[in-house]
């Protein structure tokens, strides 16, 4: 061990109060940044797989422009084929078929205009949450025709419950009038509004017949073993398509394509979340600045009589860099081990927002929300202080280069 560094942990502790202080300000900073920078990469992850569970899926495949016009003739002919491909995929954990129609949908006292979705009963199950969200009547039956799923707003706002029938309306794939009356199996609530006062679920099948789709979905959506996974299951999924679609003009779209939106909100809450961070990281520089400027001052007349013992200036700052950055190293792995032991609590039993609960509900998300600790949060925030801090303690470390050896022993 050199001797700059033994001078400098001696020096750490010559005035113990302040550097315990400056410490605990760098503990705290670590800490609340490994804590907040794994409670949002934990609530984007859910809400990521709550969007894409309920919605998208992971990766889909359409027709060319249907994503951005949803014309019913824009379709993908042979879903069949592109489930062949995906069962060659080792990523893929599930896929399923959708096909959707905007149509009115009428009971006995008023008429609404929605989106119906035609589902396989079965593989919906595997790939979205619809059928944990019953929360009146059953989900549906591989074998039934006429029955529909209600979101619960939808059901409100139309005055229905199970059982109760309702007329749906609209265009078929061929331009024919699209006609049928289904039956209320189950009222289901997703917890997000918009698509609880918007959607109705029948079977594909049914879906198919009465739409006149000709055995053609709109859709068809698969869902990875994990997010790592899209950007595999895209790409293969791609190469495969073009291999058994005939030319068909289809495209493979990723989550973040289909919701660009979520993609937006998660950027717009990293900024504010680091404008914060930024704020907090200002306020531990500021002290660490403090520290040192106070430790010159007081330690000026000894700084001159080192350097008229020869002591050059150089060997000086590099003293003062040396506590500068064992005092901020102490503070970041201190911060470390009790962020990570904090987030790690919570990672495990959640934290209830029950006073947020009805915004929260607005994005879909849980009441109770679980931080994520990772190797990405732990050294962000880490690395934040720690350059901060090093930066910060510049300034005063280089002061000490334009210090006269007469005029530092004098100081009073």
């Amino acid at each position: 061990m050199s001797i700059e560094v033994k001078m400098a942990w001696r020096n750490i502790w010559r005035n113990p109060r302040r550097s315990i202080l400056t410490i605990l300000a760098i503990t705290f900073a670590t800490l609340l940044l490994v804590f907040m920078l794994s409670w949002q990469f934990g609530s984007y992850d859910t809400m990521i797989n709550f969007a894409v569970r309920i919605h998208t899926g992971h990766v889909q495949v359409q027709a060319n422009g249907y994503r951005d016009k949803m014309d019913i003739r824009l379709v993908v002919p042979d879903p069949a084929a592109v489930g062949d491909v995906l069962e060659k995929i080792p990523e893929v954990a599930a896929y399923t078929f959708r096909a959707n129609a905007f149509s009115l949908v009428s009971s006995r006292d008023r008429t609404y205009g929605v989106i119906v979705i035609g589902i396989d009963p079965e593989k919906e199950a595997a790939v979205s949450t619809l059928k944990k969200l019953i929360r009146k009547g059953k989900y549906l039956a591989s074998g039934d025709t006429d029955q529909a799923l209600v979101g619960k707003l939808l059901a409100q706002n139309l005055r229905v419950d199970v059982g109760d029938e309702l007329v749906v309306l609209g265009q078929g794939y061929d331009g024919s009038i699209a006609a049928t009356v289904v039956t209320v199996k189950g009222i289901f609530s997703s917890g997000e509004d918009e698509f609880d006062r918007r959607s109705i679920n029948i079977p594909l099948r049914y879906f198919q017949d009465v739409f006149s789709m000709r055995g053609a979905v709109h859709g068809v959506v698969a869902f990875g073993t994990s997010l790592d996974d899209v950007e595999k299951i895209k790409n293969t999924l791609t190469a495969g398509i073009k291999r058994v679609s005939n030319n068909e003009d289809l495209v493979v779209l990723d989550w973040m394509e289909l919701m660009p939106g979520l993609i937006q909100a998660i950027q717009m809450d990293l900024v504010s979340g680091f404008i914060m961070y930024f704020i907090l990281i200002v306020v531990v520089a500021f002290s660490i600045l403090n520290t040192f400027l106070m430790a010159i001052f007081e330690r000026t007349r000894e700084f001159g009589v080192l350097m008229a013992m020869g002591t050059t200036p150089g060997r000086l700052t590099k003293l003062l860099l040396f506590e500068s950055a064992g005092i901020t190293f102490i503070g970041i792995i201190v911060g470390i081990i009790f962020g990570s032991l904090i987030t790690g609590y919570f990672q495990a039993h959640g934290i209830v927002i029950s006073g947020a609960s009805e915004i929260l509900r607005q994005y879909g998300l849980p009441e109770r929300m679980y931080p994520q600790l990772s190797v990405l949060s732990v050294s962000v925030g880490a690395g934040i202080v720690l350059i901060v801090t090093i930066l910060a303690a510049l300034y005063p470390a280089f002061k000490v280069r334009r210090l006269r050896p007469v005029e530092a022993m004098t100081a009073a």
